[in-house]
């Protein structure tokens, strides 16, 4: 986890805090470094169900990054936790998953911004990251 101030309610597209959920360690490392290094954004993370709703209450992000494959419940659950909890239900969510684009209108029906599967063009992910956080 990175360290740094909270952003304010309508933060811009740069120096976010962003909330990636996934149990995978290589998509972990390798969201982490394009959120911070081409997008200039704090990167919090959670690897579980579970811990995605505890940390996305605990910290606040501005954005966050949802796998739907997840140890503990299926993302697109906790995306209608999210959206269905007064602390997290303005919080854009982006779906980023291996599990294919048959999900899509399921998970934009859910709440979520976009939908991409991966490997996801790290351009057009992050064109969607500060098309959210606008």
């Amino acid at each position: 986890m990175v360290s740094g101030g909270n952003q304010e309610a309508g933060s811009t597209a740069v120096g976010a805090k962003i909330l990636i959920v996934d149990d995978d360690p290589d998509t972990l490392l390798g969201l982490t470094l394009i959120l911070r290094k081409k997008g200039g954004h704090e990167v919090v993370a959670a690897s579980d169900a579970i811990q995605a709703i505890m940390v996305a209450i605990r910290e606040k992000p501005d954005l966050i990054v949802l796998d739907i494959g997840l140890p503990g419940g299926s993302g697109l659950q906790v995306l209608r936790n999210l959206k269905s909890n007064v602390a997290t239900l303005c919080t854009p969510v982006i779906i980023l998953t291996a599990r294919g684009a048959s999900l899509e209108d399921e998970a934009l029906s859910a709440g979520a911004e976009a939908f991409f599967e991966k490997p996801a063009d790290p351009g057009a992910l992050l064109d969607a990251v500060r098309s959210a956080l606008q």
